[in-house]
């Protein structure tokens, strides 16, 4: 009888207290308040909403995590549970093709190429999942430029200038920053700041106005807005964290995904004006005008000269075939 009572008992608590939420950890590269912070806060709201309180996204802004690298590799190993950020091209070279300079000129193409159903979004999903690793969503940032601490007299000119700048450890911008007058060098983006503000070099390849804004604002004299690459990041959540979800819950997951995606892609080039607009009214700095033919110019000479090079790098059969469908896309 004692058992029994027991037995009840225990069914009766079980019945009426609340489930216990699961947490997800979420690391992301940008400072807390930043625009994407906001945004992932408000992604966060509405997957405890959808799924009653049982699934919590927690936040860890500004790589407090580590950087988007080492983050990746923990996540593929199922040691942290999500993150939106850049793809990290040193955990698999193929992984450049996000970033490949010149790819999208317009914001109609890139939503083609890297939204749902796009060349590229449908390769990366691909080379996620084989780190088990699953995309969510993609979150377009910006079509990207340069930043320098010194004036530039010819912004749209591609001869070497003789300006110094630092670029990500990717062979794609290495080659991009040369092609377009630069003398490149590969820096951490953790100590990118200081060598830009100790002289060590003049300027930054890599980021939009942004990511310029938000990490480089005090030496950041000069913006030219060259469309260098399009920045886009994706929403990735580790397959052992997926899958200790319910079936419910990570349906509601991928549902509030797909709609945070859907919003960005509404905003995201009227953000990219707003920011380049901050770099004046906010630093002072000079943002460079160029035309459609000096852009057409950069690309077309970045296209001959750095696209048949990457393509040995991640595999010249592999990436054409992907360029040729991105190629039929914008047509």
């Amino acid at each position: 009888m004692k058992t029994k009572l027991l037995a009840t008992a225990l069914a009766t608590l079980m019945a009426v207290s609340p489930a216990i939420a699961e947490t997800l950890k979420m690391s992301h590269v940008r400072p807390q308040d930043a625009t994407i912070d906001v945004e992932l806060r408000s992604f966060a709201t509405s997957v405890a909403e959808a799924t009653s309180g049982s699934v919590e996204i927690q936040l860890f802004p500004a790589s407090a995590l580590g950087d988007y690298t080492a983050v990746q590799e923990r996540i593929s190993v199922g040691a942290l549970d999500m993150a939106t950020q850049p793809a990290a091209a040193a955990a698999d070279r193929r992984m450049q093709i996000s970033s490949f300079p010149y790819l999208a000129e317009t914001w109609a193409q890139a939503q083609k190429i890297y939204g749902p159903g796009g060349a590229v979004r449908e390769v990366m999903n691909g080379l996620y999942a084989e780190q088990d690793i699953t995309v969510l969503a993609a979150y377009p940032v910006y079509f990207g430029g340069i930043a320098l601490n010194v004036e530039n007299a010819n912004p749209a000119s591609t001869e070497p200038n003789g300006i110094k700048v630092r670029v990500p450890g990717v062979k794609s911008f290495q080659l991009e920053g040369e092609a377009l007058g630069y003398i490149p060098s590969p820096i951490p983006f953790s100590e990118a700041f200081t060598a830009v503000q100790t002289g060590v070099v003049d300027g930054v390849i890599g980021s939009g106005a942004e990511g310029y804004y938000a990490s480089f604002r005090d030496v950041t004299k000069t913006y030219i807005p060259a469309n260098t690459h399009f920045e886009v990041w994706y929403m990735i959540i580790s397959n052992e964290s997926l899958a200790a979800l319910s079936d419910a819950d990570q349906a509601a997951l991928k549902e509030q995904a797909a709609a945070f995606e859907a919003t960005r892609w509404t905003v995201a080039e009227a953000d990219q004006a707003r920011n380049e607009q901050r770099l004046v009214d906010d630093l002072g700095a000079t943002v460079a005008k160029l035309t459609e033919d000096d852009l057409a110019a950069m690309s077309a000479k970045v296209r001959a000269e750095v696209w048949p090079q990457v393509l040995e790098d991640v595999g010249a059969e592999w990436g054409q075939a992907i360029l040729d469908k991105v190629a039929a896309a914008a047509e």
